[in-house]
């Protein structure tokens, strides 16, 4: 078969190789876009994060610890609630729904013995009162909070 000279022939009976390697700068702006996506959602959840403790403190929560970590991980929020602690978890999204979506059960339970890793270190230790809210942000910056999210 002639070809034109800036025609390439391409065998169609073959099929095309399977997890071919993306062209080096294909690979580059790949890694740069989920970079800078990564960058984005931190600084997003650090905005609804401050936003959310405003929330808090505006309704007479002292703040006491922001993105407290021990042992078992990280709480995003802890506050004073009378003589125990509401202890906050962050979630920002697309919607409250989608937001809501991140919180998972693995999670939940990190969250739980954290809390009890935090109490374990005040004056009434276990005996203090708890309460775990989840507090969601949408795009709009609209505030939702689920107070005793977990449960009495």
């Amino acid at each position: 078969m002639s070809l034109h000279p800036t025609q390439m022939e391409f065998d169609f009976s073959r099929a095309a190789p399977v997890g071919a390697p993306m062209p080096p700068r294909r690979v580059a702006a790949e890694q740069h876009r989920r970079r800078s996506r990564g960058e984005m959602s931190y600084y997003a959840g650090l905005a609804a994060e401050d936003a959310i403790k405003r929330d808090y403190e505006r309704r007479s929560y002292p703040l006491l610890r922001q993105r407290w970590r021990g042992r078992s991980g990280e709480i995003d929020l802890i506050f004073r609630d009378g003589d125990g602690f509401a202890f906050v978890e962050v979630k920002a999204s697309w919607s409250f729904d989608q937001a809501l979506e991140h919180l998972g059960k693995r999670q939940i339970r990190r969250l739980q013995k954290s809390a009890e890793e935090f109490v374990g270190t005040q004056p009434l230790g276990a005996l203090s009162d708890m309460r775990f809210d989840v507090a969601l942000m949408d795009r709009h910056g609209m505030i939702r909070v689920i107070e005793n999210a977990f449960g009495p």
